[in-house]
C-alpha cells in the first residue's frame, strides 16, 4: 500500500482533494503535526477491508494454536455439534 504523507493543514484546507485521492488511489495518506506523524486517513472500503483480513487472521490464529494445543474434534462431530445447534435455535 502506497502512502503520502501531508501536514495537518492540508487535512483542513485541502480535504476533498485528500478524501479523492484515498478512494481513487486506495492509498494512505498520513497527516502530519510539526513535521511528526499523528493521524492516518484511509478510505472507508480500505478500512473495513483491513478490518475484515485483521480479524480473519486472529481467528486463523486461534485455530492454529487450537490444533498446536490438540483442542481439535473429527469433521463429523463438529458437523453433528453445529446442526443440532441450529436445530436447538431454530426450535427454541
Amino acid at each position: 500500500m502506497e502512502v503520502s504523507i501531508r501536514p495537518s493543514a492540508d487535512l483542513r484546507n485541502h480535504y476533498s482533494e485528500i478524501s479523492r485521492q484515498c478512494k481513487e488511489s486506495r492509498e494512505a495518506v498520513i497527516i502530519t503535526v510539526n513535521g511528526r506523524g499523528d493521524t492516518v486517513v484511509l478510505g472507508l472500503q480500505d478500512y473495513y477491508q483491513m478490518k475484515s483480513e485483521l480479524e480473519l487472521l486472529r481467528k486463523l490464529s486461534e485455530a492454529d494454536e487450537d490444533v498446536k494445543n490438540g483442542r481439535v474434534a473429527s469433521m463429523q462431530d463438529s458437523f453433528d455439534d453445529l446442526r443440532a445447534s441450529l436445530l436447538e435455535r431454530k426450535n427454541g
